[in-house]
This record gives structure tokens, C-alpha cells and sequence, in this order.
């Protein structure tokens, strides 16, 4: 039996993947503040992972760093409906946002619809067969996610000063998130190949910016907010093109 979509996107919607919002990369709160003031007015709001650069639920440091960009996203919420697919940089949000329907990554990809088309929907950091993912960085993953390991690391964290976050915060800023990915559409190929049957598959995580044909869908990785404040609106304007981009300014 065919599964049903858990959502549907709406004409007009936006989608922003990786803006690795932080001190250093403060432009996304302006867009926010422009969707919050009705200036910007999407029908709806898909936030594609790594909005944050850091943004651990069961961490409050995380919280501190990034408030007035959370208190955004809760106020956005009462106005339209806001979908959070969690990334590498952000996760165990639904302690922060219960007016937000939030995706984690072992609930990724996500079945999707738009006007008859199936869509699947990831960040990218997910898992997809066990031969495909190493042991070691599955066991990481779900090592950083757990909320008893994270509770533990939140005492450590604060006996010492918030020396751990502080470490992670230096290193995520001196990342280059606009580099150029060497061989990616075969690296696609093999990662989702055959294992897919759908009209679009879409994800963040790597920036590239790409659209590449397969046999089975058309894969889509978009643009990282964060380095060149790019994001998408859905609008289907014939069979090749699913999304009309934009650069805010």
C-alpha cells in the first residue's frame, strides 16, 4: 500500500536550508524579521536543517546564544505554519518549539506532496542502509543525540565554563560552507541510487546548489543561506523547475 504523504507544501512556501546562523553570521535574523513585520510572506515556512549553526536542545547555553532568533521562530509560528527538518548543527529541538512540527534526522527523508508530485525531503546527514554509513559516525550521531548523554555533557559544560561549546563555536566559525563539493553527482548516485522512486528528492547539508537527473526522480540540493543569503519559493512553474530562487538583500 502506497504511504501518504506527512506533508503537503503549499505555492508560495519557502524553503531555506544551512543559514549556520551565529554571531558571525547574523543575516538570516533580518529575514526572519521581514517574514515576522509581514514585509516577507510566505504561505508557509521549511526550514531544512542547520539553521543554526548550534542549537542543542537540553543545552540552555545553545538557547542563549540564539534567543532572539528563537523568539522569532515562535512568533512566526502564530502566524503560519513553520516545518523544521533537524540537521547535524541543530537538533532535539521539540524541547524548544512546540508550535513547530519537527522532523528529526531518524525520521528523514520525509514523504512529501505538491500538486500531485512526490516529493522527498532531508536535510542530508541521514542514514540510508547500513553498508552506506560507517558504524563509527552512526554511533556518533546518536551518542551527541541522546538526551542522557547531553544532560551530562551540559554539567560538564558548565563546570567548565562553557569551554566545550566555545571550542565547538571556534571551529564551526572558521569552516568554509561555500567550497565547492569534487565529484558530488556520482557521490549522489551511489548514495541514493536505486533506493528512491519518487519526482523529487531535495536536501540541504552539502550546498551545492544542484539539480541532477536521475532515472528514478530528479535530485535537488539547494543553495546554503548562508553564503550568499539564497532560499527558494515553491512554485512549479513547468516540469523541470520546482522552485523559483531568491536572494535576500
Amino acid at each position: 500500500m502506497p504511504m501518504s504523504p506527512k506533508l503537503v507544501l503549499k505555492e508560495g512556501a519557502f524553503i531555506i536550508s544551512d543559514a549556520h546562523y551565529s554571531q558571525e553570521r547574523p543575516e538570516l535574523l533580518s529575514f526572519f524579521e521581514a517574514i515576522a513585520d509581514g514585509r516577507e510572506n510566505p504561505t508557509q515556512l521549511v526550514l531544512m536543517g542547520d539553521i543554526f549553526d548550534a542549537l542543542f536542545g537540553l543545552i540552555p547555553y545553545t538557547y542563549q546564544q540564539n534567543q532572539k532568533m528563537i523568539d522569532l521562530l515562535k512568533l512566526i509560528a502564530q502566524k503560519i505554519e513553520v516545518i523544521y527538518l533537524e540537521g547535524n548543527h541543530d537538533f532535539n529541538l521539540s524541547y524548544l518549539f512546540d508550535t513547530i512540527k519537527i522532523f528529526p534526522i531518524t525520521a528523514q527523508p520525509v514523504l512529501s506532496e505538491y500538486q500531485g508530485k512526490k516529493i522527498y525531503l532531508a536535510h542530508g546527514d541521514f542514514y540510508i542502509d547500513a553498508k552506506r554509513t560507517s558504524y563509527p559516525y552512526k554511533l556518533y550521531t546518536a551518542f551527541i543525540r541522546n538526551k542522557y548523554i547531553l544532560r551530562v555533557l551540559r554539567v560538564i559544560d558548565n563546570l567548565t565554563g562553557h569551554a566545550i561549546l566555545k571550542s565547538v563555536d571556534k571551529h564551526l566559525s572558521m569552516k568554509d560552507d561555500c567550497k565547492e563539493f569534487e565529484g558530488f553527482a556520482n557521490f549522489i548516485e551511489k548514495r541514493l541510487g536505486d533506493n528512491y522512486i519518487c519526482d523529487y528528492f531535495i536536501e540541504g547539508h552539502y550546498h551545492q546548489n544542484k539539480s541532477l537527473k536521475f532515472p528514478h526522480f530528479t535530485y535537488i540540493n539547494l543553495g546554503a543561506f548562508a553564503c550568499n543569503q539564497r532560499y527558494f519559493i515553491v512554485k512549479l512553474s513547468n516540469e523541470a523547475t520546482l522552485f523559483e530562487e531568491k536572494i535576500f538583500s
